[in-house]
């Protein structure tokens, strides 16, 4: 095969656990795999990325280096292995692509050591781009980019979303050649080997805490479900996979799709959870959730973020959500079977301290109304943490409260700015120490009263030992020093969800 030049596509180490396989990678890499040499390299599998990367890059056939860069733990090897390879190969063009990349574009591009931005999906512009540099030719005109032009941020217009149903398969077996499938393959409570996918692309609405709304302007695309349907069943026939974690940013979006696919799925045996909206999913039948139910739809990740209507509003929540319909939906999913795995986001500024710590106890409250309704309803908490969805109200609401980003790249090595990433540090002027330690204590508490069902460990006696432990804090209301339940969740390592997704083996 005659390959022009070719490019590594760098899947820096996200978490310390076992690791999903590197979607963003392989859709890249289904972008340019043919007619571009493409080496990939996960740094989840990795020793030492840097040794592999740079043997690479001695050999003189790699052009391009391209990164996907999530905010929070990828940072520690996306900045540091950028920078060597632009030290070390200034004529390597590096290419950064991901939430971080584009909502953080400015301190990116004026490290000086990041080239070129892809901001939003890959699928033209990155073989574009790469077109173009071959040939020296200017890329003004590629869709999606943003770079510096004479020295000032210059951004090129987005594209529309393109139908996903015309996109290249992903290269799996290719992949296979770098790091065997079988190894991301987990075992989890949806079943032994779980296979995480991606169906769809953006959310058709605004909510002003969200790293997505400035990549895609409310826009959603996604692949029909008969495709969904035979990527699945090629991943089962081939790799054994009997459980999919859909990791798109709203799966559910298209009733329609969800729909077909269930009745695709049906007699397959595949146990799935996805991401969705309460007010979107509220509008199926009790008939097409049942219908889920029984096509292996075992729990689905709803983002309720608070009790409070006002603040929905403030958080520019869009749609039709409400407080009372976030009781009622965890009581019909109850009936129906399906778990609702339930994030809060607490924290949101305020006019004051007590307004803010009133909002705080409200939702608290909340959550455990919430889980009196239902009991198997997963509760996620996460602190406010800002994005620079810039002209937003919330954000102008931010920048006058006092927060402000880094300014420089290497200053998101700060770990505080990875747990700021991770919703585990806000950063943010208007909470108190109190106010971190009343949430991150709750949350400890509600963690050792109703552990997640989706770390499977946390069984029998041990959870017997967990609830006994935390019953009367829970009860009670008394939620300081819960050294406690701590000590019992460092000895069994148990695993919060939200920050490293699903335990699993």
């Amino acid at each position: 095969m005659d390959l022009k030049s070719s490019v590594i596509l760098f899947n820096p180490k996200s978490a310390k656990w076992k690791h999903r396989i590197p979607m963003s990678i392989l859709q890249v890499g289904a972008s340019v795999y043919g007619k571009y040499g493409v080496a990939f390299v996960d740094g989840n599998k990795e020793v030492d990325p840097w040794e592999t990367i740079s043997t690479l890059l001695k050999s003189g056939d790699f052009k391009y280096f391209g990164v996907t860069v999530m905010p929070g733990p990828q940072l520690r090897q996306a900045i540091p292995i950028s920078k060597k390879v632009k030290e070390a190969f200034p004529n390597v063009k590096v290419i950064w692509g991901g939430y971080f990349a584009t909502n953080q574009h400015p301190v990116a591009l004026q490290s000086k050591y990041v080239d070129v931005v892809v901001s939003g999906p890959g699928d033209q512009s990155f073989p574009l781009l790469l077109d173009a540099l071959e040939k020296g030719e200017s890329i003004d005109k590629i869709k999606n980019l943003i770079f510096l032009k004479d020295d000032k941020i210059f951004k090129t217009p987005k594209e529309e979303l393109l139908d996903q149903d015309s996109l290249p398969q992903l290269p799996y077996e290719y992949f296979n050649t770098f790091y065997p499938i079988k190894g991301y393959l987990q075992k989890t409570f949806l079943g032994d080997k779980t296979m995480a996918y991606h169906s769809s692309l953006g959310c058709p609405f605004t909510c002003s805490f969200c790293a997505v709304v400035p990549i895609y302007n409310a826009r959603w695309k996604g692949k029909s479900a008969e495709n969904i349907y035979k990527d699945v069943k090629w991943l089962k026939d081939n790799y054994g996979v009997d459980s999919i974690e859909f990791h798109d940013n709203n799966f559910f979006t298209s009733r329609k799709r969800v729909v077909e696919f269930s009745k695709l799925v049906l007699n397959d045996n595949i146990k799935w959870w996805g991401e969705g909206r309460i007010d979107t999913i509220d509008k199926y039948s009790d008939e097409d959730l049942k219908l889920m139910k029984d096509a292996g739809c075992e729990m689905i990740f709803f983002g309720a973020e608070t009790g409070s209507d006002e603040v929905l509003k403030q958080m520019d929540k869009g749609g039709t959500q409400t407080a009372a319909q976030i009781r009622s939906f965890a009581v019909r999913l109850g009936r129906i079977g399906i778990i609702p795995e339930y994030s809060f986001v607490l924290g949101m500024p305020g006019e004051s301290e007590d307004e803010v710590m009133a909002q705080i106890d409200s939702d608290i409250e909340f959550i455990k109304e919430i889980k009196k309704l239902n009991p198997q309803t997963e509760i996620i908490i996460y602190l406010y943490s800002p994005v620079p969805t810039e002209g937003s109200e919330l954000y102008e609401q931010i920048t006058k409260a006092g927060f402000e980003f880094p300014t420089h790249l290497e200053d998101w090595l700060n770990p505080v700015w990875e747990n700021f990433d991770l919703r585990k540090n806000p950063l943010t002027p208007w909470l108190t120490p109190k106010m971190i330690d009343k949430i991150q204590n709750f949350e400890t508490v509600l963690n050792g009263y109703h552990p997640t069902a989706s770390d499977f460990r946390i069984q029998g006696i041990k959870k017997s030992l967990l609830v006994n432990l935390s019953s009367w804090r829970y009860k009670t209301g008394f939620y300081k020093f819960p050294y406690e339940i701590k000590a019992m969740h460092k000895i069994w390592k148990y695993r919060q969800p939200e920050i490293e997704g699903f335990y699993g083996e």
